[in-house]
């Protein structure tokens, strides 16, 4: 498939939608966006002839929808919830940059063919920093063609775009890698309070770590600038993490594939949500992390 010239909506503009929405703005491709917290919209430039909150008008003239919402959930329904679907012009791209059930998203896909509406799952890593600084990591399942036509629009918010698969395996690949992620993030929360304990300085484990085997994207980045700097701005909360966390136990577990370790952090957040902590930056759990365990 080749190369279309693209006019994107992006719905959703939170943490991760506005770095995405202004990247796709700076290069000239955003024809609208969708938000129902209004007070983000003030960011955007609206001398561009932005249409902003027009569903029909929006939908009308995109080619490409972006959504960053939490789920497929969300994606399904404001496409179909009033009926806005019906919009959406044959050969749109959506693309789904939630993180999702691989089986929601398999069904999504299914239902946007019929209408022969083109789906790409992506799932992202890097952060809303990566959003802002357009250093996002896509992992991306679907048609190859497809993806390559959109390719200009994912590179403005992007510095790598992996193909990994089939529907689906983008998100089931985002959901592993959360869990990878997460798990090595308490892991390390456990290190490093039990060297603490032991008398050694936190700031001294992590330069060990960084430079040694122990060291990781949380020993890296996480730990120095969001929990040893006391920033405690890792911007995004418990509840998110144990939202991912339980999809992808769940989908392992149903595929009969093991996951103690997956497991284990998500018994640890849900001891976090049950304290009460379901709202505060998950960068804060370093503080709560003896009392999570002990409970």
């Amino acid at each position: 498939m080749k190369n279309i010239t693209p006019f994107v909506s992006v719905v959703g503009i939170g943490q991760m939608g506005l770095g995405i929405a202004k990247n796709i703005q700076n290069a000239g491709y955003l024809n609208s966006i969708f938000e129902i917290n209004e007070s983000v919209l003030s960011k955007f430039n609206k001398s561009e002839n932005l249409i902003i909150n027009d569903a029909k008008k929006g939908l009308k003239s995109s080619n490409v929808l972006i959504f960053v919402v939490p789920s497929t959930t969300q994606i399904r329904d404001f496409l179909f919830g009033s009926n806005w679907i019906d919009n959406i012009h044959e050969n749109t791209i959506v693309i789904d940059l939630t993180t999702s059930n691989p089986d929601a998203t398999k069904k999504l896909s299914n239902e946007l063919s019929v209408r022969k509406i083109n789906y790409i799952d992506c799932g992202m890593t890097g952060g809303a920093q990566g959003a802002e600084n357009a250093t996002l990591t896509l992992m991306m399942g679907g048609d190859k063609g497809i993806i390559d036509s959109v390719t200009p629009v994912l590179d403005t918010f992007t510095n790598r775009l992996i193909h990994v698969g089939k529907i689906g395996s983008g998100h089931a690949l985002k959901l592993i890698h959360n869990m990878v992620t997460h798990t090595i993030f308490l892991a390390t929360v456990e290190g490093v309070i039990g060297a603490k304990k032991l008398g050694i300085d936190p700031k001294t484990v992590i330069d060990v770590f960084n430079s040694g085997n122990a060291r990781s994207y949380i020993s890296q980045s996480r730990f120095p600038n969001h929990i040893l700097s006391e920033k405690w701005d890792a911007r995004s909360r418990v509840s998110n993490l144990h939202k991912d966390l339980s999809m992808v136990t769940d989908l392992l577990n149903d595929n009969q594939i093991g996951c103690p370790y997956g497991e284990l952090t998500t018994s640890i957040l849900q001891n976090a949500i049950s304290c009460g902590l379901a709202d505060i930056d998950f960068s804060l759990l370093y503080n709560e992390y003896e009392k999570l365990i002990n409970d």
